[in-house]
């Protein structure tokens, strides 16, 4: 039997977004000892395990329900990636 295969969608905000909580967690980093760290940007990770293999078909579904569901494209990118599972 074949390991399920699962993708993984992941939401950042674009760019030139501002990210309040990314920039609450830079800005507590170094009171905690975390010195070296710039700068932070927080984001969204979606695992959706599939019936199927992970074809081309399959994948262009889960980039369907990433851009009307997982993300919202006026003001978040995304990108969707295959991992199989252990």
């Amino acid at each position: 039997m074949p390991a399920p295969t699962r993708v993984v969608v992941d939401v950042m905000l674009k760019p030139e977004i501002l990210d309040p909580q990314g920039q609450a967690i830079a800005n507590a980093l170094p009171s905690l000892g975390f010195s070296s760290i710039a700068s932070v940007r927080q984001g969204k990770r979606f695992e959706v395990e599939l019936s199927g293999e992970a074809t081309e078909e399959a994948l262009e579904e889960v980039r369907r329900a990433a851009s009307t569901l997982l993300a919202n494209p006026v003001i978040e990118d995304y990108e969707v990636r295959v991992e199989v599972i252990q």
